[in-house]
């Protein structure tokens, strides 16, 4: 008896319409870290060395690895040697280039430009008399590389709204603040707006610190979060940006919101029911791993995508100049 064309027709999928946030993944200074790093391999070959991981993503860390860039957390895991050493975008304490210029150490910058302004605003206000507050998260190396720019006892950390009702300052009228720039930027209005009502007179920055790249992330998966039953951001769980992401898209509507790191993270029992999904991810995400999660939403539904853009990002900056020079 001849088999029918029904038998052996594959079941049908169902239908999942995914939203692209945009923009999403890399930044202009994680662009730039990466390419340090990249350019010191070509320029003076391996090993290279990197203190701290350049940026917050496993995959773009082991990508380097195999290629010879060799991750430590301090300098003094770095033998003696003529080969780059490279500090990573989130910016390093004063002490770390003093100790390398201690030991001879061939040291490259990679730390992000507005990073870097943050360090020269937080400076400056302290040349001119000022305390420091600090908003971010404890542990978090950009933070404590900002923190490291002054003299030890100088800074004071705000990392929430009740920090900021508890601040008790010395002198009330000589006051300035700087962010973190990977933060929430509502949370972060929030801790400023409370500073602002105690301490009228309290100095902020001529132009916010959180950077462009987080507040346009944050801005992209607000506007898609009301319309997909789960948001999956593309990210590492160390990735400050990235678990704001979650944060942001939960509390713009989203039922729920989910941190991965790759397509093999993805909670797919989440998806019963679902009909649209939201992808984003952090700053520090590579875009070919969005693409590894859209093959694996492509094996279980019949999807359609539809990229959501809020902002057209066109910022770059350049590399340090010993990377630009060609070899003598």
């Amino acid at each position: 008896m001849p088999s029918t064309r029904a038998e052996h027709s594959p079941p049908t999928r169902p239908a999942l319409n995914v939203l692209l946030a945009a923009p999403r993944g890399f930044c202009a200074g994680v662009d730039r870290a990466i390419q340090i790093v990249e350019l010191a391999l070509a320029k003076f070959g391996a090993p290279v060395y990197v203190r701290h991981e350049i940026v917050h993503n496993r995959y773009v860390v082991e990508s380097l690895k195999a290629k010879g860039a060799v991750f430590v957390e301090e300098l003094s895991e770095i033998p003696d040697t003529d080969q780059p050493v490279i500090f990573s975008a989130h910016g390093v304490p004063k002490s770390v280039p003093l100790a390398a210029r201690s030991r001879n150490l061939f040291a490259i910058d990679a730390t992000c430009p507005l990073v870097f302004k943050v360090h020269m605003e937080a400076a400056r206000h302290h040349a001119e008399g000022r305390r420091i507050v600090l908003i971010g998260h404890a542990g978090h190396p950009e933070v404590e590389g900002t923190t490291g720019q002054l003299p030890p006892g100088t800074v004071t950390l705000i990392e929430s709204a009740a920090d900021a009702e508890a601040f008790v300052p010395e002198d009330p009228t000589q006051l300035a603040y700087v962010t973190q720039t990977t933060l929430s930027v509502d949370d972060t209005a929030g801790i400023v707006a409370i500073l602002k009502r105690r301490f009228p007179s309290i100095v902020g920055p001529h132009k916010e610190d959180i950077c462009y790249a987080t507040t346009n992330r944050q801005a992209a998966v607000k506007a898609i979060a009301g319309k997909v039953g789960l948001v999956l951001v593309v990210g590492a769980p160390n990735s400050s940006n990235s678990l704001r992401l979650v944060e942001v898209a939960e509390r713009a509507g989203c039922p729920k919101a989910v941190l991965i790191q790759r397509a093999a993270d993805i909670p797919w029992d989440e998806f019963e029911g679902l009909s649209a999904v939201g992808i984003t991810a952090g700053a520090s995400a590579p875009e070919s791993l969005v693409d590894e999660v859209l093959d694996s939403l492509k094996e279980r539904f019949a999807i359609s995508v539809e990229q959501v853009t809020t902002a057209s990002e066109r910022i770059a900056f350049n590399v340090p100049r010993e990377l630009r020079e060609p070899a003598a």
